[in-house]
């Protein structure tokens, strides 16, 4: 039986493989895109549900101003591309969420989109705000939730979100994406995560840049989060997210591929 387990398991990883714009790397998909967007429609509603959205007009509209311009400059890279269908089901949504503890932010499949109050005295203005609205939204261009959420499903030997709700429920599977659109808990899916954090910085420094946000400023964020962080930051193999430093270093090194795409609004 754990033979056949196996033998199941690795058919699906040879036929349920996907590949990522930008980057072309090739990960494992075991759940659809209508199917995983539905889904992120319906957590996002919940959680806009428990949470207080901001009341600061100023923030709340930065925010929501940013977001339309990565969109529209994601919009445009499909379109050049050829690749308009690659968005079908997107319905972007984004909110301030008014919650000072929470230094964070992040994009659901569909471009359903959370940032924290907490985060935004770090990104100090409209640039800074860019630089998270860019990472955030090229994890779900990425398909990236899709990928956690198909890595628990291999691990607990599901191949289909039939499958996964045969077996558990629905609160399982929604447990399930809310870690995938968070941080991974498990060291064995650490590798994967800190992979997908930095092709997430590769892909939203080029969407920024795109936008029209100077992207010299992302490697300037990531300078302000190491001072507020100080010596609290976990060591990289036992963190998610590449080291402040690496992030860094990485971003200097994809300015000269990200300025080709950049120009400044109103240019």
């Amino acid at each position: 039986m754990r033979r056949l387990l196996l033998i199941m398991i690795t058919l699906g990883l040879v036929y349920a493989c996907a590949t990522v714009p930008v980057t072309n790397r090739k990960q494992l998909t075991l759940i659809s895109n209508d199917e995983i967007i539905a889904l992120s429609a319906q957590n996002y509603q919940q959680v806009l549900a428990e949470s207080k959205l901001s009341d600061d007009a100023e923030q709340t509209a930065m925010v929501k101003r940013v977001g339309q311009r990565i969109q529209q400059a994601v919009e445009r890279y499909f379109k050049e591309k050829n690749n308009e269908a690659y968005l079908a089901g997107f319905n972007w949504e984004f909110n301030l969420i008014d919650n000072d503890t929470i230094v964070n932010a992040w994009c659901m499949p569909g471009g359903k989109v959370a940032f924290y109050t907490g985060i935004m005295p770090i990104c100090q203005d409209e640039a800074g705000v860019a630089v998270v609205m860019g990472h955030e939204v090229a994890h779900a261009i990425a398909n990236h939730g899709r990928e956690r959420m198909s890595q628990q499903m291999t691990l607990n030997g599901i191949m289909s979100v039939g499958q996964a709700l045969a077996g558990s429920s629905k609160n399982t599977l929604d447990d399930m994406l809310l870690q995938a659109v968070g941080a991974g808990s498990q060291l064995g899916m650490l590798k994967f995560s800190r992979d997908q954090e930095s092709e997430a910085d590769h892909m939203g420094l080029i969407f920024m840049a795109m936008a029209g946000y100077d992207p010299a400023v992302a490697p300037q964020f990531w300078q302000r989060m190491t001072k507020m962080s100080g010596s609290q930051q976990p060591p990289e193999f036992l963190s998610t997210h590449p080291s402040h430093e690496r992030r860094i270093a990485d971003l200097q090194k994809w300015q000269a591929e990200a300025r080709k795409y950049y120009h400044p609004a109103g240019n």
